[in-house]
């Protein structure tokens, strides 16, 4: 399906897609566009079911039909945007930005509105122009539905210092997860190559034989009844790394339904309403300063909608307070 022309699809839910979320049933049916794309299409009206204008949030029936209209896309262009942002920490060469989930980094797939970029342009007013007039400052990223510390460049000789400690492997990036399933030991380390997903291109893979080297650790945090918190060292920055090595050992974080999470958390006899997003939160970011060569660590406190999530979770599980509270401390 090109995007460089106006196209149209017609698709009928089966009895198996009831109740999947619009989104997700086109992103099934319609590989070659992202999640990102279609969620776009929706907003703009160009998505109909039973010759009605959709919502994103839109849950399928059976025999409902659905149809798509793909239109060419506008130019990008990254502009001052005032949006809400929480910046954990600012100086002359970077800044650190605590990313809410669903927010994009950059202009990209459909976004030229609602980035981060936008948002810190309107901010500070300049950025470094290393990454590109899409992507101003911007030397590392996180995914779409992961919150949490970014680092990012104002200036061009920054951007450089930085862009070497990543490639080198000398910054320090600490995650919280929450994944299904009992982790079978207190740590490990997960090193199975990621590659592009040959089947649904917007996915890596971590079941292939070939693929570029990573290494995910992690320790874990709180055992619940069905599932695990676990803190997570990235020492390879590869796209969807967490997800992808943690599906592929069997335990996907909870709310990633692209890597094959169910949509609910089952807790006892009881399920949890859906999270809606990922629960996977960059919670701490250390690396050299450009200027200084002192040690810069900053962390992202974990979000509330996170929080009120594992609370509940932990406490179907049958948790006391204290054990909830002690798990969530050095993450506040």
């Amino acid at each position: 399906m090109a995007e460089n022309s106006t196209t149209r699809q017609k698709l009928t839910a089966a009895s198996g897609d009831a109740g999947r979320r619009l989104d997700l049933f086109l992103a099934e049916r319609v590989p070659e566009l992202s999640r990102t794309r279609i969620q776009e299409l929706v907003r703009e009206g160009h998505v109909h079911v039973d010759g009605l204008i959709a919502r994103v949030s839109h849950r399928v029936a059976a025999g409902e039909v659905v149809e798509i209209e793909v239109l060419a896309r506008p130019a990008l262009e990254a502009l001052p945007e005032d949006l809400p942002l929480d910046l954990l920490h600012v100086d002359d060469d970077f800044v650190i930005v605590n990313k809410p989930a669903g927010m994009v980094v950059h202009a990209g797939a459909g976004h030229a509105r609602g980035t981060l970029v936008n948002a810190l342009l309107h901010r500070l007013g300049k950025l470094s122009e290393a990454g590109g007039a899409l992507r101003p400052g911007i030397v590392h990223r996180l995914d779409r539905e992961t919150s949490g510390a970014m680092v990012v460049a104002r200036n061009d000789r920054a951007h450089e210092h930085l862009s070497d400690q990543f490639r080198t492997r000398n910054v320090r990036k600490i995650y919280l997860a929450l994944v299904h399933g009992k982790m079978p030991r207190d740590s490990g380390s997960i090193t199975l190559p990621i590659s592009r997903d040959p089947h649904r291109r917007t996915r890596m893979t971590a079941r292939a034989t070939k693929g570029r080297h990573a290494r995910t650790d992690w320790r874990v945090i709180a055992r619940l009844d069905r599932s695990t918190l676990v803190e997570v060292t990235l020492h390879t920055g590869r796209t969807h790394q967490i997800r992808a090595h943690f599906t592929a050992i069997g335990h996907p974080v909870v709310g990633d339904l692209l890597y094959g999470a169910p949509r609910t958390l089952q807790v006892g006899k009881r399920n949890l309403p859906p999270l809606e997003r990922n629960f996977l939160h960059a919670a701490r970011i250390g690396f050299s300063h450009p200027s200084t060569g002192a040690w810069v660590e900053v962390r992202a406190p974990l979000p509330e909608d996170l929080r009120v999530y594992f609370r509940e979770a932990a406490a179907s599980s049958g948790c006391r307070d204290s054990e909830i509270e002690a798990a969530l401390a050095p993450y506040a």
